[in-house]
């Protein structure tokens, strides 16, 4: 990317200036491979020393209780200053760990939990001056005089890829002001090739997740999370198929380019802060809105929304629930797969043979593969029971037990779960609602999900199934 002087931008954005460095703003975002594996490197490594420490202090005479609690605490740190500060792939790594924090035992999730929320909403930002420089390359030299009646140069938010400033646009209306880091790309690819080197770590706090599926994934919708034009042309579809919707608000995409977008300011209160310290009122709101997006977006959109982390979301002072951030999207023009209505009608209705039939028919279940189709009912039956209900709390204690449930090789049902598979077609569908799920435990809100899923789940309306148990 080429620095274009301007008149706008002053003396402190030359590409030698101190703030960034002798090699220019565009090293501002770390991203040689061999410093940001180093980096990602300290992880296990800083992991490993606490640990040794930590028993010298035991030897020592130091409780064992002060001792681990003092461990965890600074391992959250060390996760969320190396994650946080290095963005790119293991930011959005350390946001794919963060919404399914719910599912880990309580006494291991506490001390990480504050870490990980920062994670999902909050990076150490980038300095005025390479944010200037930027905007200079992508709206022209004059972009503050020609584009903004004001603009904020401390950032909104911060996040994996880009940042966000809040602005003025010229015709009076509030704006976001989306800017991706510099190297953002080269960062994500070198992230990517280097997250196992975390294994380890996360293996210690999240037991049985596997992080090569998800690096695999985050790699195979990289670089359409990288064009920010492709990520408005998603945003545009979302506005204008939810304009004056009583219920989803999306923002208005105002110009674009490859590393910015400019759209109105969506205000509200971010789930994030609700799962912190919402009222059960807001908590049941944001759940059910939450709940019926994942499963409107795709009928009427056409389109997935992927990130379903709670930074995305925002609850509105009219109830309605506002989302952000369209880079990472399944497109189904068809809507969610209408399997999916059938599958869980036989789940429901306890047919066994008919949901074996149904998950072999999509690809869950290989030609190859033998199982009792009972005992993967009984294997499934835990993320059936939301359903069975009038009303369900997500809770992180059920998810905890669903967790348990899947993971305990003392069950035979665990061998079932070895057996199945995931097509590629379902991948992003699985993302999305595995992580959605994971909010909807950490909102701990109260829903009628049932009827939610049977109202907008494609064809399960056609079935006849037995009623709520209570």
């Amino acid at each position: 990317m080429r620095v274009r002087r301007t008149d706008d931008l002053g003396p402190t954005r030359r590409c030698n200036s101190p703030a960034t460095g002798e090699n220019g703003w565009m090293n501002e975002l770390p991203r040689r491979a061999v410093s940001r594996t180093a980096r990602l490197a300290s992880l296990p490594l800083g992991f490993a020393g606490r640990t040794a420490v930590g028993l010298g202090k035991r030897v020592g005479g130091k409780p064992a209780e002060l001792v681990a609690a003092e461990l965890q605490a600074r391992t959250a740190q060390q996760l969320f200053t190396v994650l946080g500060e290095l963005k790119g792939g293991a930011m959005k790594f350390g946001q794919a760990m963060s919404v399914m924090e719910a599912a880990l035992p309580e006494e291991m999730a506490a001390p990480y939990r504050a870490t990980l929320t920062k994670l999902q909403e909050a990076a150490p930002p980038l300095p005025a001056a390479t944010v200037h420089a930027v905007l200079a390359e992508e709206l022209g030299p004059r972009w503050r005089s020609a584009k903004f009646q004001s603009f904020d140069d401390s950032p909104a938010a911060a996040a994996s890829i880009g940042q966000v400033h809040r602005a003025v646009w010229r015709d009076g209306r509030e704006v976001a002001v989306k800017i991706q880091y510099p190297g953002a790309g080269k960062a994500l690819l070198s992230d990517l090739n280097q997250l196992a080197r975390v294994a380890r770590l996360a293996g210690g706090w999240i037991p049985g997740m596997d992080i090569k599926p998800i690096t695999d994934e985050l790699k195979s919708r990289m670089s359409e999370e990288l064009d920010y034009n492709l990520e408005a042309s998603n945003q545009r579809r979302f506005a204008k198929v939810f304009r004056d919707d009583p219920h989803f608000a999306v923002p208005e995409v105002l110009v674009n380019s490859e590393h910015v977008i400019v759209s109105e300011w969506m205000g509200g209160t971010p789930l994030s802060t609700i799962v912190a310290k919402g009222t059960p009122e807001q908590r049941n709101a944001a759940s059910q809105r939450y709940m019926e997006f994942l499963l409107v977006g795709p009928a009427r959109a056409g389109l997935l929304h992927a990130d379903p982390h709670p930074g995305n979301f925002r609850l509105l002072e009219d109830g309605r629930l506002g989302v952000i951030d369209y880079g990472a999207v399944n497109r189904l023009p068809h809507g969610l797969p209408s399997a999916m209505g059938t599958l869980a009608a036989a789940a429901l209705c306890g047919d066994a043979p008919a949901l074996e039939a149904g998950l072999r028919s999509e690809g869950f279940i290989k030609p190859t593969m033998s199982l009792d189709a009972h005992a993967l009912l009984d294997y499934l039956q835990p993320f059936i029971d939301p359903l069975m209900h009038e009303e369900f709390t997500f809770s992180r204690p059920w998810l905890r037990s669903v967790a348990a449930h899947v993971n305990d090789v003392r069950r035979p049902e665990f061998l079932v779960g070895m057996k199945l598979n995931l097509p590629p077609s379902y991948l992003l569908i699985h993302r999305v609602w595995l992580g959605g799920i994971g909010v909807l435990c950490q909102l701990n809100g109260t829903i009628p999900a049932r009827d939610i899923v049977i109202e907008h789940m494609p064809g399960l309306k056609l079935h006849t199934l037995p009623p709520p148990l209570d």
